[in-house]
């Protein structure tokens, strides 16, 4: 097995002809997050990815264009290249099936099982699907169609060379019943098992005459034919580690790889032809093939014909590289399906993001500014309370649950439990009320404490996001006024609760994450939606806050009930609240109505300080027509009292779900 401090990891190598796809970033982001997090755990890391560039589809989409299929080849093979250059990919090399070193390689391979009599030549009749590039038996096809793809088949009569991939059956059972992780996750373990256990396996054929198609490998003895994709292309997990490092092969090193990342479509070609092709070759197979689902849109399956195939490059312009990364692991348990929505991921960066790490840290930054000049303080307390206990338990248990979760590749889990850190702090924050222990020089140790304990939960959350976020990691560190090297294993005291951060200068910058500020209904901007009725004049849609008629108010204020019951008044709850620059009254808030979310500008920031705000539920104007104040939009009103200065916010004591109608 390979060596204890190696890590090998590796996505299948993508089809050329293929244009990259949501499908293909979510295999490839959950590669490059395990390896981040390995590397700075401080193993020795490869990781791999490329393309398989050879078939019979090659061949033809290079005859329709005029060109050589290594031109064709050549041509789009940038369009991967560039995309994980976008989406922050760290892959220590990546694979092309026509490079000549590969060549040589698989031609080795199949000489050596050649002179060990593991290949022959027979005669072969079968049904053959051009897409898949893959014979059927007559019990496969039904209605003249792939049993995978579904498209038509055709009768072919053929010699072809066969490796003797039946004589490994039971050797390969036994292997997947004594070795747990080799197959995840379970339900696709126990899917190849039924298959092996239930029917007997065939040899496989592994050569294509070149009269039908001459770009692939030329057997190496017989000039002939060449070599079927599949038996190219599966090749390549242990032929890149012989050629493509930089210093000499690193193949004895790294081998058996750790995790090979594959779709459920080609889990068989994997557990099965990978697995009985690295037994003849007297290889140790790998430690894990995992199997991930498939992600549709709108409970469809993507195809270029219903025009529903989701661009990761559309996804990075619009949303950013770390919100979409973040989204594809957070939003399935890895191994599931998904179904993927932009309303979705909307969501998701609101609620998780903008409102959660990000709001945190813009919270807490603004706070030590203000209150402790800019320094993170020391921990002025000789025992912790349980609030900031209960913080303390956490984050000292997280690296530990962690590691464990990149160990089970439980992607999702691993961030649900580092927001369960963030809204710990958020509640901890809301209680201890920093602004309130400010006014008081007799609390000074209590809000030390308060700010030291945030600002370590925030340190310990950078490290932890890193592999899954690494440039907003980044960012928070910087920040927090930490020199964290990420691009090198941190030392073992980062990981560690109690490593030294008071004395810290902070550098507060922009917020991590802008809030998505059309809401979504489905995939349709909000804008698009039936404006509702409006209310009457007399409240203003510019006016932050209505102030209340005077009680010799004259009679032509008055409005019927019926004007009224048009007004739409609900109760919100207050997610973020920050001062609108070069305003000394007006405050920007974000609140939920359970349904949507909203941002509304409001004058109560001579009466109210942000942070006191946020968790609050007040009451709002929610059919109000939107108005810029100051160039921002205010999509509703809040209710206050007051004439001309405000004097108390409307707000709801009882818990009240937010949306709720106030009559």
């Amino acid at each position: 097995m390979s060596q204890s401090n190696t890590f090998y990891i590796t996505t299948p190598i993508y089809y050329v002809n293929d244009v990259p796809h949501i499908g293909h970033a979510y295999t490839t982001i959950a590669a490059d997050i395990l390896a981040r997090y390995w590397r700075l755990r401080g193993r020795d890391v490869f990781f791999l990815t490329g393309l398989d560039e050879h078939g019979q589809k090659v061949q033809q989409a290079a005859a329709r264009a005029s060109i050589a299929p290594q031109v064709h080849c050549d041509r789009l093979a940038p369009q991967f290249q560039d995309l994980w250059k976008r989406l922050n990919i760290s892959n220590d090399a990546f694979i092309r099936t026509s490079d000549a070193q590969h060549t040589r390689i698989v031609q080795r391979y199949l000489h050596e099982l050649f002179d060990r009599q593991l290949i022959y030549k027979a005669d072969y009749s079968g049904w053959y699907c051009t897409f898949d590039e893959r014979f059927w038996t007559e019990k496969d096809v039904a209605d003249g169609l792939c049993p995978d793809c579904k498209r038509p088949v055709e009768q072919l009569s053929e010699h072809n060379y066969f490796f003797k991939m039946g004589q490994y059956q039971d050797r390969l059972i036994d292997h997947i019943k004594k070795h747990d992780r080799f197959i995840r996750p379970e339900s696709r373990r126990n899917e190849v098992l039924g298959f092996l256990q239930t029917q007997k396996l065939g040899d496989l054929s592994i050569s294509r005459p070149k009269s039908r198609l001459s770009w692939g490998i030329e057997l190496p003895f017989d000039n002939d034919y060449v070599t079927y994709v599949w038996f190219d292309a599966l090749v390549n997990y242990i032929s890149a580690l012989e050629y493509l490092p930089r210093e000499k092969p690193i193949g004895n090193r790294f081998w058996p790889a750790n995790v090979h990342f594959v779709g459920k479509d080609i889990l068989t070609t994997h557990a099965v032809y990978w697995s009985t092709m690295l037994m003849a070759l007297k290889m140790p197979l790998p430690e894990t093939i995992f199997a991930h689902g498939w992600w549709t849109v709108g409970g469809e399956k993507m195809s270029k014909s219903r025009g529903n195939v989701v661009d990761p490059n559309k996804m990075v312009e619009t949303y950013g590289v770390d919100a979409f990364r973040y989204f594809l692991l957070r939003e399935v348990p890895f191994g599931q399906d998904g179904d993927f929505s932009q309303s979705a991921m909307a969501t998701s960066i609101n609620s998780d993001l903008a409102n959660g790490i990000g709001n945190l840290l813009s919270r807490t930054l603004t706070m030590i500014a203000r209150f402790a000049g800019g320094t993170i303080p020391a921990d002025d307390l000789p025992a912790l309370p349980e609030v900031e206990s209960k913080i303390a338990q956490l984050s000292t248990q997280l690296p530990a649950v962690i590691e464990q979760g990149f160990t089970a590749l439980t992607f999702r889990e691993n961030l649900q439990v580092l927001r369960e850190l963030i809204g710990l702090c958020d509640e901890y924050i809301d209680k201890t009320a920093p602004w309130k222990l400010a006014k008081n020089p007799d609390d000074q140790g209590r809000l030390n404490t308060v700010f030291n304990t945030t600002a370590r939960a925030l340190r310990l959350l950078s490290v932890l996001l890193y592999p899954y976020m690494p440039q907003t990691a980044a960012k928070l560190a910087q920040q927090l006024g930490l020199a964290l090297d990420f691009s090198k294993p941190l030392p073992e005291e980062t990981y560690q609760w109690d490593a030294p951060i008071a004395g810290t200068r902070i550098c507060k910058g922009p917020g991590l994450f802008p809030r998505i500020e059309s809401t979504l209904q489905g995939d349709k901007p909000m804008s698009a939606a039936p404006i509702p009725p409006q209310p009457n004049p007399v409240m203003h849609a510019a006016t932050p806050i209505a102030p209340s008629p005077g009680p010799h108010a004259p009679a032509s204020t008055q409005i019927t009930i019926d004007e009224f019951m048009k007004i739409q008044l609900k109760t919100a709850k207050v997610l973020t609240a920050e001062r609108v620059p070069k305003s000394e009254k007006l405050l920007k808030l974000h609140v939920s109505l359970g349904t949507e979310q909203r941002q509304i500008v409001a004058g109560i920031g001579k009466q109210y300080e942000p942070e006191t705000l946020v968790g609050k539920t007040i009451v709002i104007v929610a059919n109000l027509k939107p108005a810029k104040l100051m160039g921002i939009e205010s999509q509703g009103m809040v209710l206050a009292a007051g004439d001309s200065e405000v004097r108390g916010l409307a707000t709801i004591l009882e818990e009240v779900e937010p949306g709720t109608t106030v009559k």
